[in-house]
């Protein structure tokens, strides 16, 4: 005698199937990393092989154009910045209120999972919700207008639509800086008026060829109820490896929490911060997939955090893209 089978056991065997796509579908396709466009193709190498390892597939994002204003090829044309490279404030004004409209941001961003923002030069401070004059120091004359705009439009896209991000040294000062959080724009100026002492913990000094190179130190994790808590599973973070001369400024009253710090002479410099307001976007001060490479390298590995604990920050931006895919 034939039965039929019931309409629970079809809906269980649905779903099932269902399931079944689902996760091969993952399985045939990785979550697709992308990295935020930097003019120097050199600077992706560290954050490639870090996703890679992490079991990642790394995109290199185009670069995102500002609609209002006009480009020859990758490049602004020269009446929109000024001598030391900074975005002019009026052109500032435009990005920042447009953001990304007209860019065709997103075609840009189809099937991007998650993207990493790299570190690198300062940032425009025309850019900063209230603009602050350039800094003035020569050496670290090193503003990219192109680039400043393209990590502010693809940052602002990601938390418009909830896409996770990590930040990386100059990409957590961007999180800052479209969160509305104004930059200190040089520790050593910082420290200077506040009657202490730089110590150059956070970038070393030039060596007698005129070279300078990541220097390790600790950063204490302040909410275990963070992103950061989860990946480090610890307060203390030891060695992180540590290049920069700017850092972010008072939170108050944004979408950010900081979520770690480091104290220098007593003075607390940010380590990391949060959004609160979206599932997953983190900076942090310091550079995990430099930790990453030199592991992986053989290069003064054991100045530095583990591997395991370098990757720890890409296989938790790669699995929480992965659960927001799935879930779509």
């Amino acid at each position: 005698m034939n039965r039929k089978p019931s309409i629970t056991r079809v809906l269980l065997f649905a779903i099932v199937c269902c399931l079944a796509v689902a996760f091969n579908v993952q399985a045939q396709h990785p979550v697709r990393i992308g990295i935020a466009w930097v003019p120097n193709a050199k600077a992706y190498d560290r954050v490639v092989r870090s996703i890679e390892a992490a079991g990642g597939e790394a995109v290199i994002l185009p670069q995102m154009r500002a609609a209002a204003l006009k480009y020859d090829g990758t490049q602004l044309l020269p009446q929109y910045v000024d001598e030391n490279g900074v975005l002019l404030q009026q052109y500032a004004d435009m990005v920042k209120i447009d953001t990304y409209a007209g860019t065709g941001a997103d075609s840009l961003m189809k099937d991007i999972d998650a993207v990493v923002f790299l570190g690198g030069g300062d940032i425009s401070s025309t850019l900063f919700a209230k603009p602050q004059p350039w800094h003035g120091i020569e050496e670290d004359n090193n503003c990219n207008a192109e680039r400043d705009i393209s990590e502010y439009l693809t940052m602002s896209y990601c938390l418009d639509h909830n896409i996770p991000l990590l930040g990386l040294c100059r990409g957590m000062q961007m999180l800052a800086v479209v969160s509305g959080v104004p930059l200190i724009q040089d520790l050593g100026q910082y420290f200077a008026t506040q009657g202490k002492d730089y110590h150059y913990l956070h970038r070393m000094q030039r060596d007698e060829q005129g070279k300078r190179y990541y220097t390790p130190h600790d950063v204490t994790v302040t909410d275990t109820t963070s992103i950061l808590y989860s990946i480090a599973g610890t307060v203390h973070i030891r060695k992180v490896p540590s290049w920069h001369h700017q850092a972010c400024g008072d939170v108050t009253g944004t979408p950010l929490k900081v979520t770690a710090i480091t104290l220098t002479d007593g003075i607390p410099v940010v380590e990391a911060i949060e959004r609160t307001d979206v599932t997953f976007a983190l900076g942090v001060q310091f550079h995990p997939e430099e930790a990453v490479r030199m592991n992986l390298d053989g290069e003064a590995a054991a100045s530095f955090m583990p591997i395991n604990e370098g990757l720890a920050f890409f296989r938790a931006l790669i699995n929480q893209a992965e659960k927001m895919k799935i879930s779509r």
